[in-house]
């Protein structure tokens, strides 16, 4: 029973744990990503914006992580964002695994306590004889004991595992499409840089060709 009340006790503890740390607002604060492409509309990208976003959640991680890159071509923003990713999606797993290992041991050790338990008892019939069956019924009863309170702790652990893993699962979807969305506001900026820079080159020719002086036209005979 004591592995089992610590194993419940490890459980309880990451639960709360992942539950307070998984929270939208801590994960995906809102508006984030549309205050960001402003700023990426607006050129307002300096190093201190993008410190303090990437000390602001894991989205804001990952963000940042693309407008470090941004002067690059989109497929090595891409690959930039990819490994930021599975380092963030590592870090939301954090203590996952352990509380999935719960959920699978709890059970076992719970068996094993039972199992224990029966022999122990047995051996004991074996030594004073069967004596009162009351007696052997209360042995057996706390020998299952331990079985329940091995499933009463890994049910809890099981589901909690499977719920943390989804939202993780959601969290990296949507944390994927507001990084496409920046990718598309970085991409329409350069684009708006180009343009003015492009018909400052367009005015600026056509005013060297409006200044040369024109040919003479030739004589006739």
């Amino acid at each position: 029973m004591l592995p089992l009340l610590l194993l419940g006790v490890a459980a309880l503890a990451i639960i709360l744990e992942r539950l307070w740390s998984l929270r939208r607002a801590e994960v995906m604060p809102p508006k984030l990503g549309s205050e960001v492409r402003t700023w990426a509309a607006r050129g307002q990208l300096d190093p201190a914006h993008i410190e303090s976003l990437r000390r602001n959640s894991p989205l804001g991680a990952l963000l940042a992580a693309a407008l470090d890159v941004r002067h690059k071509p989109r497929d090595v923003i891409r690959e930039r964002l990819e490994d930021t990713g599975r380092h963030l999606v590592f870090k939301m797993e954090k203590f996952l695994s352990a509380l999935g290992t719960i959920a699978s041991a709890g059970p076992l050790l719970g068996l094993l306590g039972t199992v224990v338990g029966m022999i122990q008892m047995f051996l004991g019939i074996l030594d004073h004889g069967l004596g009162d069956v009351n007696q052997l019924a209360g042995g057996i009863g706390k020998a299952l004991v331990c079985t329940a309170t091995g499933m009463i702790i890994a049910v809890p652990a099981l589901m909690f595992h499977r719920f943390f893993r989804s939202r993780i699962a959601g969290y990296v979807i949507e944390m994927e499409q507001e990084a496409t969305s920046l990718l598309d506001a970085l991409d329409n900026s350069r684009t708006a840089a180009v343009q003015p820079a492009s018909a400052v080159a367009q005015a600026a020719a056509a005013r060297v060709a409006a200044a040369r002086p024109t040919p003479a036209a030739p004589l006739r005979d």
